[in-house]
């Protein structure tokens, strides 16, 4: 069921496939989760780096963006060209969000936001700061966000199709995302992802 898992299918279809309950598919996925999230590589990100927040549905559907009820805030960090950092956060007030980057970011780098007004006070710190206004352009040469839009559209893809996933969980399936962007392809994810399993098994 790994190879299943790999290739993004539901605990329900997996447990279709392979003639399990689908409990006991939606038990092993959430397993493989579990060992993901705990094994992924504490990095920093140097160079161009873009920064952008989000929000994500977990069960509920509803008014979309800042504010929204029943949303999950989540904020991001992308290297161009490189890896990408996600964490859930309570908030995206600039006292919230400029501690990840001052974690994550060596100091020096470029950052890229949008015009959000959190990440006014970047324009005083150990980066240089970038910002991109959408009302007016999507892009401006070099100066964009694109980068962590697309991660944030290919994560959102991913997570609709397990139609609501419940809040203590969200964190596993964000994880995966972010496992599944920085790890390669397929067949590079489900090594590294049998190789995981294997050890536990030991």
């Amino acid at each position: 069921m790994i190879k299943l898992f790999v290739a993004g299918s539901t605990a329900r279809a997996a447990a279709e496939i392979v003639g399990v309950h689908r409990n006991t598919a939606a038990s092993f996925f959430l397993r493989l989760r579990e060992l993901i999230a705990s094994k992924l590589p504490s990095f920093e990100l140097s160079g161009e780096i873009e920064a952008d927040e989000s929000y994500f549905s977990a069960v509920r559907k509803g008014k979309r963006g800042r504010g929204a009820a029943g949303k999950v805030d989540v904020f991001g960090l992308l290297k161009r060209g490189g890896k990408v950092y996600t964490a859930i956060v309570p908030n995206a007030k600039a006292s919230t969000l400029l501690p990840i980057i001052d974690e994550k970011v060596t100091p020096d780098s470029i950052v890229y936001t949008d015009t959000f007004k959190a990440y006014n006070a970047l324009d005083v710190g150990a980066f240089h700061h970038r910002r991109i206004n959408h009302s007016e352009l999507f892009a401006d040469g070099l100066n964009h966000i694109k980068g962590i839009e697309n991660f944030w559209n290919q994560a959102k893809r991913h997570l609709r199709r397990f139609n609501g996933i419940k809040p203590e969980n969200f964190q596993l399936f964000l994880k995966e995302c972010e496992w599944r962007f920085n790890g390669g392809n397929h067949q590079q994810l489900l090594r590294q992802l049998k190789q995981r399993y294997k050890r536990t098994k030991q």
